[in-house]
């Protein structure tokens, strides 16, 4: 038995050499992880530097779309809805021709769209001049330059009265109290420990939840909030928080609400704004591969 046990462990041995090698099945090629998401400040340096590499037509051709689409949305938040051909006749500074007999004239509706964008140049200026203090003197010169009708500085008034807003369902500050509040509001803005205690992009959005709660003009309360706001985060490095259209009824909704809801509506208009830049900048180097 032994033997031919033996005899079989031979056979076996011939059978399987040892020079014969077994092949290992083939790695498994796995897909490289997906990129990590960029953060709202990455993607904000960035465009900044596809931009500063831009040529000067492209530049002024984005910063068209952009007024259009800050005053178009603005606007429409306080119900007046500008017409595309509107927007642009205003803003290229034409001159409009005489007024018809008997037809309604573009003159007010260009004024108006025209002192929104000089507002919005305003705010422009008053970012780049990032150690500029701002005082409750900003806030009564935006609201001039949307009504020049008003004065100057030491005559333009807040409101007298309790207006009964058709969106604004919440409580207004009594005009007595307007002044203080208006006043509580840019000291707090510039008081250290906020911005210590507080990212940009939360600081603007409760500054401009506070002002838009206190409503200090009779008119475009809101706007000159929006707009202010919006110094506040051009001054941060980010585009404009331009609040959408579609987002109307959710605005109005949030103001009446915690602040926190506003800071939301904030964040992603921001993030909107730089989804729409980066799709603009794709298209222009798209083009610009073609042509190569």
């Amino acid at each position: 038995m032994a033997a031919r046990s033996d005899r079989n462990s031979v056979k076996l041995r011939k059978a399987t050499p040892s020079s014969v090698k077994v092949k290992a099945a083939p790695a498994v090629q796995l897909p490289p992880p997906p990129p990590k998401p960029k953060t709202m400040d990455e993607r904000r340096a960035a465009a900044e530097a596809r931009l500063s590499k831009s040529d000067d037509a492209f530049i002024q051709g984005y910063l068209q779309r952009l007024d259009m689409s800050w005053i178009f949305h603005d606007a429409a938040l306080e119900g007046t809805v500008y017409t595309k051909e509107e927007l642009a006749l205003a803003l290229s500074n034409a001159v409009l021709p005489a007024p018809v007999e008997g037809e309604s004239t573009m003159q007010p509706i260009c004024d108006e769209i025209r002192r929104h964008r000089a507002a919005i140049n305003f705010v422009r200026e008053m970012a780049v001049k990032r150690k500029a203090t701002l005082t409750v003197d900003t806030i009564r010169q935006i609201y001039l330059i949307l009504h020049p009708e008003e004065g100057d500085l030491k005559s333009v008034k807040f409101r007298k009265d309790v207006p009964q807003h058709r969106l604004y369902f919440h409580e207004y500050a009594a005009p007595d109290r307007i002044a203080p509040k208006v006043r509580a509001v840019v000291d707090w803005v510039n008081d250290p420990e906020t911005r210590k205690t507080r990212s940009p992009l939360r600081l603007a959005a409760r500054a401009h939840y506070d002002l838009v709660r206190v409503f200090p003009f009779a008119a475009d309360s809101g706007k000159v909030a929006r707009l202010f706001m919006n110094i506040l985060i051009l001054r941060a490095g980010y585009p404009p928080a331009i609040i959408h259209s579609a987002d109307r009824q959710r605005y109005y909704d949030g103001l009446k609400g915690a602040p926190v809801a506003i800071n939301q509506m904030v964040t992603e208009s921001i993030d909107n704004a730089l989804s729409s830049v980066e799709k603009l900048l794709d298209e222009r180097d798209t083009r610009t591969r073609s042509f190569v």
